[in-house]
């Protein structure tokens, strides 16, 4: 076998993205919360930044840093015609900074053990038994190995357990799913032989909404048997659901404010999410000293790295503007009606009328909200696709569509239910024309059961 060695010469293109351009598109997908800590990171590392977030209004009287000045030291010049201004906006009050402290569901259960008219001994016994609570609130571990952990009797500790399943919220210290509606049945003064026969052994059935079953079992009427069914269906299966679980929530903050000035809808940036960036002025007189160099050529690259981190949040703040301006025009019907008169909108219609790519768009909306008159949206949740009707010329956005599928089984018999056949053939003489398929995966979408499980008898 023959092997030589050879060069050859070949031309090629190729897309190379520079450290600054990585940054420019990292910057702009970047939630306001991930920005924020981005800042902060870069501020401990960067001497020559300087961060405010309270004294803005000081920028209006204190001397200004001439950024033109400035880059004419270093080693580029595409910096001259960036402007910074400074903003005087009214810093808005939260109301969630008056939320009290919420209450979780031990503390609620603490509670009612101090009220307990019991031992001392009791009482200790019931708030370790709370402790064994799950996040759902049952007792998940069994009875003898808690006992045997507390070097009880059973009895004692079934009695314990007893006065706990006795709290409020209903259904709290249950074993099992089964004993927690028992429990709440109990309460209600409902609990029959059927109800139990039904939770003991029917409750697959009841959520198929299959009553011959349940009936031909309990020897009882279709009817009787739903009527039961409806009753074990208005009872929480989680006891501890809508307690504090400890997990704090985060609360959404607006990247911009829409609001509607003379009937036209002016976009007022939230400039309270990031703080205000500058350039410590005392480190320019390093840059005019010769003298050292190392310490000039240091300056020099940070100024580099804070110029062109400034550079990217306005261009940032200015792309982000952009979009949503062309939001609005797009969907102004939606800002002044309401969500069913939301239209279908694309990423690329977006890019195409801004001249810009679909992927600087989606970076763009990423993880964006802003703060409208139908309270904060997700950016994102604008862009919705649509179906093309004939009667109407134009597409029809499937938020339309869910709702007249909505509305078309909400004025059904409930005795005869629509099958997904029906509704596919009712739309498409309204001009929405989609599959019996699409029909029910938008209809599982609205959480609506198929026609079988939502007979009435």
């Amino acid at each position: 076998m023959k092997m030589d060695f050879s060069l050859n010469l070949a031309q090629e293109q190729k897309l190379i993205m520079t450290q600054q351009m990585q940054l420019s598109v990292k910057l702009l997908q970047m939630s306001s919360y991930d920005l924020q800590e981005y800042i902060e990171n870069e501020f401990q590392e960067n001497p020559i930044l300087e961060m405010d977030y309270e004294n803005k209004k000081e920028y209006e009287t204190q001397d200004k840093i001439n950024y033109k000045e400035l880059v004419k030291y270093l080693e580029f010049d595409n910096y001259g015609s960036q402007s910074y201004k400074n903003y005087d906006e009214h810093e808005e009050v939260s109301p969630f900074n008056f939320i009290a402290n919420e209450k979780s569901l031990k503390e609620y259960l603490y509670e009612q053990v101090s009220e307990l008219n019991e031992s001392n001994y009791i009482k200790t016994l019931c708030e370790y038994t709370i402790e064994s609570l799950d996040s759902k609130g049952y007792l998940s571990l069994p009875s003898e190995y808690i006992a045997k952990e507390l070097k009880i009797d059973i009895d004692v500790f079934e009695k314990v357990l007893k006065i706990i399943q006795n709290f409020e919220p209903d259904g709290i210290g249950a074993r099992s799913l089964k004993e927690c509606l028992k429990i709440q049945m109990r309460k209600k003064h409902m609990l029959d032989d059927n109800m139990c026969k039904i939770i003991d052994n029917h409750l697959e059935d009841l959520s198929e909404n299959r009553y011959q079953n349940i009936a031909k079992s309990l020897n009882i009427t279709v009817k009787e048997a739903q009527i039961c069914g409806d009753s074990i269906k208005t009872l929480e299966p989680k006891p501890s659901s809508g307690f504090f679980t400890g997990e704090e929530v985060k609360y959404v903050s607006p990247d911009a404010y829409i609001r509607k000035v003379d009937g036209k809808y002016i976009i007022e940036m939230n400039e309270n999410l990031i703080p205000r960036l500058s350039i410590n002025s005392l480190y320019k007189n390093i840059l005019n000293d010769e003298k050292d160099k190392v310490a000039t050529e240091f300056v020099k690259d940070k100024i580099n790295s804070a110029i062109f981190l400034i550079k990217s949040i306005e261009q940032r703040k200015s792309t982000v503007y952009r979009v949503i301006e062309k939001i609005i025009e797009l969907q102004y019907d939606y800002f002044e009606f309401g969500k069913e008169y939301l239209k279908p909108m694309t990423l690329r219609e977006i890019a195409e009328s801004l001249n810009m790519h679909e992927s600087t768009i989606s970076r763009a909306i990423k993880d964006k909200y802003i703060y409208t008159n139908k309270g904060t949206i997700k950016i994102k949740d604008l862009f919705i696709t649509g179906v093309y009707s004939l009667n109407q010329g134009e597409d029809i956005s499937v938020f339309n569509i869910k709702r007249e599928i909505k509305r078309l089984i909400e004025e059904e018999d409930k005795k005869k239910p629509i099958s997904d056949q029906i509704i596919c053939e009712k739309l498409s003489e309204n001009g929405m024309n989609i599959s019996r398929r699409t029909v029910a995966k938008y209809r599982e979408e609205l959480q609506i059961k198929s026609s079988n499980k939502r007979k009435r008898f």
